[in-house]
């Protein structure tokens, strides 16, 4: 998942899509025109490219909606999003508080139920994103295939595979009834070849892959949908692939 993979190229999986027929801005028309703030969902936000991510678009006034599984992580994102925001200074000098424009939840992406309670809470308070970024993923230790427990493959695939499709299901008809929205599922460059002792994660990839592709056809306009591969990046889970060398890689913050 984040930030494991040999091919640095963004997957170009897209769905029909509405801006595909707008002309780019010029240089100075972007100048002249800050760009519009959304909201963006992102999934495993608690460490790695999820939290530098999320920390990011915060940083450029844009409304995170994040979910991980870590609830004491979760609470301490949270805050550090609404230091980092553009607005944090004019509302801390306030004798009153707005209420965060920033929401971070403790939510495991395996339960169903409890992504389907999230998308009526978003419903609810007219939280809907613009954009979903599906990153929450997990790896195998590595090992042969017929070494791997079958709870730890059913862990990579439950993570990796249906977390996405979890998020998909209940989303992805708020945007179609909005006829707005895109949706990025991290992928890896083993989502497009192939490693020795990491299976499971690989096998997780290529599905992803294929799910982007099939769910791509099935979009109207206005929306699109594209597997990212985000290149070798830094994190905990390229940290339990390549040992010590791990560090040799860019951080999530510097990607």
């Amino acid at each position: 998942m984040e930030g494991i993979g040999f091919v640095c190229s963004s997957a170009a999986t897209t769905a029909r899509t509405a801006t595909a027929t707008k002309r780019m801005p010029t240089a100075a028309g972007m100048k002249a025109e800050a760009a519009p703030r959304k909201t963006v969902l992102v999934t495993g936000v608690s460490r790695g490219l999820g939290r530098a991510l999320s920390l990011e678009l915060a940083r450029r006034g844009h409304a995170v909606i994040g979910c991980a599984r870590s609830p004491d992580k979760v609470q301490a994102l949270q805050h550090e999003l609404m230091g980092v925001s553009p607005d944090a200074s004019s509302s801390s000098s306030s004798s009153a508080s707005p209420p965060s424009k920033h929401l971070i939840i403790d939510l495991d992406v395996r339960s169903d139920s409890g992504v389907q309670a999230l998308a009526k809470l978003l419903m609810e308070t007219k939280r809907f994103p613009d954009i979903i970024v599906n990153n929450a993923g997990t790896i195998n230790k590595n090992n042969k295939i017929w070494e791997v427990p079958a709870e730890e493959f059913d862990m990579v695939m439950d993570t990796n595979v249906k977390g996405i499709s979890n998020i998909i299901r209940h989303f992805l008809p708020l945007m179609i009834q909005r006829k707005h929205g895109t949706i990025v599922n991290m992928s890896s460059g083993w989502g497009r070849s192939a490693a020795a002792e990491v299976a499971p994660y690989c096998a997780s990839k290529w599905a992803v892959e294929g799910l982007t592709k099939s769910v791509a056809k099935e979009l109207p306009p206005g929306l699109a949908i594209v597997a990212l591969s985000p290149g070798v990046v830094n994190t905990d889970m390229l940290a339990s692939c390549f040992g010590s060398s791990a560090s040799l890689y860019q951080t999530p913050e510097t990607w």
